[in-house]
């Protein structure tokens, strides 16, 4: 055994260190975490490097869904075979219960989306066992991994099922020419492994009710499992039986009724698991007999009602035949001896029979934050309960012997949605100047993609970037006529809009003049149109989406001049055609282009500046029509050829 022991040390000196557990793979509903080890020897290290436990051990909340649905949903966006599908779970595959099998929505289609689900996701949806990385581990109702522990049949852990009971019996349906339904079984909230069987022609509906009093129904109409209440419930309907499973704990009190619709008699059999929700509770002790000189003090017992959480009277722990009332405990107390002054030993009294004030609360208020931290209060008052079950409120003092209980807490302590940005895509361009992409989401404290973030603090999901190489492509001239119809080259000089992942205002192109002569009007289509980045294609958006002014839709044209008429333009046109110019005021302007030749060769003579149209992108002379929304420079003159002319 010592040669043993010695090769066991020998063979865990070759590793170093388990280093510290990774991050939980998932804040709620069990989750798996890591931690590793490195092997110091130059040889094969026996054992392995990387070892998992469980994390994240508490209940999602009902809103959050499942785990593997949310994998599966991830994939609605990203196109299969060329279209999109809305992906549902395929849960409990025997073969390989971890890899992510999804089934696209109203077909038969089934798709291996990933070979393995994400850490922390479930087997079977009937059990605590979890895939990490892609294999199934056997998971205890401890949480622990490689834990044989079961719950009982009442859902406590490792329990003997003393918790609950259980409940079995029979229906049978009584025809009544006045009763169109009838109730078969209350089920109580919390009861667990539910099952009926309806034999006959009649149905089987259900009505619920919260403990907050919100009343619900099903009928039942069709096989199928569905939600209700947050209750999980399978139903199977046959020509001839109805068979209903709730697996539990039930989330509110659910009444089976039964719905006649043939004259033939029905029965129903039905069994399930019903927590006893009234307990004896064992109080601490009563303050003592004597106040010196040595008395004695007793426990009591008092009945709780585990769904309030509040005592209440005794008779409702006795209606369960398990409940048996613990018996009081003795002990003796205060021992010292009382001063010499005294002369007597104060008495106690107080009745056996009469339980102590005890403190009482109102619920908490709702939270003062929705995330972040906030904090609710409650108000909580010293009462006491007679013989009869009536309770008064007393002084505060009475019930001093056990701690009051807090009036505010914290809550919703989780930290608020914030924006995540992911990397950056490549640059669009392979040389010089061009954009690069990112996904930004809302993410909350679960790390699933939500709403909530402020968009002033929204990170730019666009930049330019630039590429060192350069670029050898030949910059092209703009086409400009030096004579009408202008309206065409300043049609051509119009810069197109680019889909982007922000909804933006997309043109389509310019139609055709509506009169081949003359002044006539030009039609295009404005969508509002995004750039989804998982599937790189265009979608088109109600236009009150897009945000800042919407390009016009309609202008006017000018196809020159009709046969046998001069270009000459009324007023109303002449504002039509040069109202649609304001747009390319910047680039086409007035400028002087030196002066003309002196008006005498000698004596004094002037030259006249020259002013001419030009595009100023291109530096050439354009026609004066497209420079006629621009002022014309003032006219300019200066002397010339001073010098007095020769004598004759």
């Amino acid at each position: 055994s010592s040669r043993t022991a010695r090769s066991e040390e020998d063979r865990d000196s070759l590793w170093d260190a388990w280093g510290s557990w990774s991050e939980c793979s998932r804040t709620c509903g069990g989750g798996a975490s890591y931690s590793l080890r490195r092997c110091l020897s130059s040889k094969t290290c026996e054992g392995r490097n990387i070892r998992y436990r469980t994390c994240g051990n508490v209940d999602c909340p009902p809103e959050a869904g499942d785990f593997r649905a949310q994998q599966c949903s991830a994939h609605n966006d990203v196109k299969y075979q060329g279209q999109f599908y809305e992906w549902l779970p395929v849960s409990n595959d025997p073969d390989n219960p971890c890899s992510l099998k999804c089934q696209a929505k109203g077909t038969t289609l089934v798709v291996e989306l990933a070979p393995k689900v994400l850490d922390g996701t479930r087997c079977y949806t009937e059990s605590l066992d979890m895939c990490i990385s892609g294999l199934c581990q056997i998971v205890g109702c401890d949480h622990q991994l490689g834990s044989a522990v079961k719950e009982d049949n009442c859902g406590v852990c490792n329990g003997d099922g003393s918790t609950c009971r259980l409940v079995r019996g029979q229906y049978k349906s009584q025809l009544s020419a006045s009763k169109l339904d009838d109730t078969v079984v209350a089920i109580p909230y919390g009861s667990r492994h539910v099952r009926l069987v309806l034999k006959g022609p009649d149905h089987l509906y259900l009505e619920t009710k919260t403990l907050q009093g919100v009343k619900g129904e099903n009928s039942l109409s069709s096989t199928g499992s569905f939600l209700m209440d947050n209750s999980s419930i399978d139903f199977q309907k046959f020509p001839d039986k109805e068979i209903l499973r709730i697996s539990g704990p039930l989330t509110a009190d659910f009444t089976v009724k039964i719905r006649y619709a043939g004259a033939a008699d029905s029965s129903v059999q039905f069994i399930f698991y019903q927590p006893i929700i009234h307990r004896w509770r064992e109080t601490d002790f009563f303050p003592c007999s004597a106040s010196c000189g040595g008395g004695y003090q007793l426990t009591s017992a008092e009945c709780f009602d585990l769904r309030s959480n509040r005592v209440v009277a005794d008779q409702y722990c006795h209606y369960y035949p398990e409940n048996i009332k613990p018996k009081p405990k003795l002990q003796e107390c205060n021992l010292d001896p009382c001063p010499a002054s005294d002369g007597y030993k104060q008495i106690m009294p107080y009745d056996l029979y009469h339980p102590l004030p005890r403190w009482e609360s109102t619920p908490w208020t709702a939270c003062s934050s929705s995330c972040g931290g906030g904090i609710q209060s409650r108000s909580v008052s010293c009462v006491e309960e007679d013989i009869q079950g009536h309770i008064s409120p007393v002084e505060e003092w009475k019930c001093m012997y056990t701690p009051k209980m807090p009036v505010v807490q914290p809550c919703n302590i989780f930290d608020c949605p914030k924006w995540l940005a992911q990397e950056w895509s490549p640059c669009t361009v392979t040389c010089g100047q061009g954009l690069r992409y990112r996904v930004v989401l809302c993410i909350d404290h679960r790390g699933m993609h939500t709403g909530g973030c402020s968009p002033k603090t929204k990170p730019h999901i666009k930049e330019e970037c630039i590429i060192p190489t350069p670029c050898y492509k030949p910059k092209e001239k703009l086409p400009v006529e030096a004579k009408l119809p202008w309206y065409k080259q300043a049609q051509e000089l119009e810069e197109g809009a680019v889909v982007s992942e922000e909804p933006s205002f997309i043109p389509e192109a310019w139609s055709a003049c509506s009169v081949t002569c003359g002044v006539g009007s030009q039609m295009r289509l404005v969508k509002c149109q995004v750039l989804l980045s998982f599937s790189q294609s265009v979608a088109d958006l109600p236009i009150d989406e897009c945000e800042g002014p919407k390009p016009v839709s309609q202008r006017a044209c000018y196809s020159g001049p009709c046969s046998g008429e001069a270009t000459e333009y009324n007023p109303e046109e002449t504002d039509l055609l040069y109202g649609s110019l304001q747009e390319f005021d910047e680039l086409y302007d007035w400028e002087y282009e030196g002066f003309t030749q002196c008006s005498e060769s000698c004596g004094g003579g002037v030259q006249e500046a020259v002013v001419t149209c030009l595009n100023k992108q291109t530096r050439e002379i354009a026609d004066e029509m497209l420079c006629v929304t621009s002022r014309r420079p003032p006219q300019l003159l200066k002397a010339c050829n001073l010098e007095p002319c020769p004598p004759r």
